[in-house]
């Protein structure tokens, strides 16, 4: 169990990029940590529990709650990083297309999210849930054609304000980050100067800048339904 007033924070898409680093930087704020993955090893941390699967998969998202509950004692925090990308002209998507990115982006995310919540509600202290998304959702670019991603992220930036409003009395506070490009190991090295210039800021986000805006809305008690973009500037204009 958790020692006495740790909080505990669950984290998807966790295995590397992003999700990796917002792991260390939640056990870096004394927080104990539910990791998942479809690929991710056991970790020695002791203040780390991780679950191997695919969040799209209900059997999975509720072992993931259960894990936090059982091994820490409680639900604090819920992000949502996981998530699928898939950058294709619109009719070229294919079924198996649409339905991966249904699956990860939307299914993951009411599944994992319903039960946080309830867990969160049970402990009747409040608590956070934040969604990773793109800032594709508010500023479509020729460069990057992503109808999918802006559909199901885009329903993940809807959702995040219902949600907000839905359980404001109740303590849990809902928002979202809306990064624009960032450098992980998605993106080959040789494209970071053409990523780049699709900024207005002429660089692409690093993880830092996304670690520092999910630990910003996590440290901010009167901010829910932020959709808080970290894009260079993207959403702004061009």
């Amino acid at each position: 169990m958790t020692p006495p007033n740790q909080k505990v924070a669950v984290i998807t898409g966790a295995s590397q990029g992003i999700g990796a680093a917002l792991v260390q930087a939640y056990r870096k704020q004394g927080w104990a940590v539910v990791a998942n993955s479809r690929s991710i090893p056991a970790s020695d941390d002791a203040g780390v529990a991780t679950v191997t699967g695919d969040i799209a998969d209900p059997a999975i998202a509720r072992q993931v709650i259960d894990t936090a509950v059982r091994e820490f004692g409680r639900v604090d925090t819920l992000v949502n990083n996981a998530g699928a990308f898939i950058a294709k002209l619109f009719n070229d998507y294919t079924t198996e297309d649409y339905q991966a990115l249904i699956a990860v982006n939307l299914t993951g995310f009411v599944v994992t999210t319903q039960l946080a919540i309830a867990q969160m509600l049970r402990q009747n202290e409040g608590g956070h849930v934040v969604q990773v998304t793109t800032s594709l959702v508010d500023h479509a670019n020729s460069n990057v054609p992503s109808v999918l991603a802006s559909l199901t992220k885009g329903g993940l930036q809807s959702a995040t304000k219902s949600l907000a409003i839905e359980f404001a009395k109740q303590g849990v506070r809902v928002n979202a980050v809306a990064p624009g490009i960032i450098q992980t190991p998605m993106h080959a090295s040789e494209s970071y100067d053409s990523l780049a210039a699709l900024h207005p800021v002429g660089r692409m986000g690093t993880i830092s800048d996304i670690v520092d805006g999910v630990l910003y809305l996590e440290n901010a008690p009167f901010v829910t339904g932020e959709i808080l973009h970290i894009d260079g500037g993207q959403s702004a204009g061009h």
